[in-house]
This record gives structure tokens, sequence and C-alpha cells, in this order.
């Protein structure tokens, strides 16, 4: 069992942007108290890729919908009807966003987009990362100083343009 007041739970503010699904899991994951990263182990993927999954964001697979009814306690018909269409991605929220942590993401991009770019341009050539063949950690990192750093990694394949 997980500290409940570090338990992610929908907002209700996002209901209405959301698929169906996203409200029976996050339902469910409350009640039984638990964290993202406590489903990804028992799921075998990333807590991003569970947190994906539940903001109808990423595509579940048969499996995954076996062992969520598992973990979660919802009947696996339900959980095949709510997840196993394509999801309809990047509809949560507003744009630019509104919600401070997301918006700071946004502004990471904003401010550092073009450096990125150049960087990326420089190491690969021209091209762009692609956020299909992609991973993604989050990670907790404490400095000497017992200050707490948030480090987010981002792996995306390198997608060369090609000339027609």
């Amino acid at each position: 069992m997980a500290d409940n007041s570090k338990i992610a739970v929908l907002d209700s503010s996002l209901t209405d942007r959301l698929p169906i699904s996203s409200k029976t899991l996050f339902d469910a994951k409350a009640s039984k108290s638990l964290t993202f990263d406590s489903i990804a182990k028992e799921l075998g993927r990333s807590e991003v890729a569970v947190a994906a999954l539940f903001y109808g964001q990423a595509q579940a697979s048969a499996e995954d919908v076996k062992k969520l009814s598992n973990i979660l306690g919802v009947p696996e018909s339900k959980l095949a009807e709510q997840l196993l269409g394509f999801p309809d991605r990047g509809r949560a929220g507003p744009m630019p966003p509104v919600e401070p942590l997301i918006y700071r993401l946004y502004e990471i991009v904003q401010n550092y987009g073009y450096a990125y770019k150049a960087v990326l341009n420089e190491k690969f050539g021209d091209g762009i990362m692609s956020a299909i063949a992609f991973s993604t950690k989050v990670e907790k990192e404490t400095d000497e100083k017992g200050v707490d750093w948030a480090v987010i990694t981002l792996r995306g394949k390198w997608l060369p343009f090609s000339r027609f």
C-alpha cells in the first residue's frame, strides 16, 4: 500500500476530455491505493506508459487488459470494451497548457526547442526525433544538499528526412 497523499487521481475537470476508460481505471487505482509504479511493475511496462494508458494516450494490448483486470479488480470484459480500440491522442488538455507542471514542460520546449533542434541536427543531420518509436522515464535525484531534482529522459529514434 502506498501513502494515499501520493496517489495520482483523475482531475474531474479533465473527465469530459478523456475516454470513459480513464474514470474506470483511475477509480480502481484510487480504491486500491496503487501508484503508477506499482501497477507498472505488475504490468511489465514503464510507469509513464501505464499513466498514458490511464489517460487514453496509449493503446492497450489484450495482455495489458488481462493483467489490469487482475491488478485493479475490474472485470476483464469491461476493460476490453473500453481499452482495446485505438487511442485518440492529444485531447487531455488545452493548448497552451494551464496546469502549472504541464505548462513548465511546454515552457521548456518554448525556451529550448530551437536549441535542442540545432544540437540534434549537428549530431544527426536533417531529421526529427520520433515520438512513436519512443521511450521515456522519470527519475528522482537528490543532490548532496538534499535538494530533489526531477530527471526526465526522452529517448526517440532518429528519423532522417529523405530527399524526393
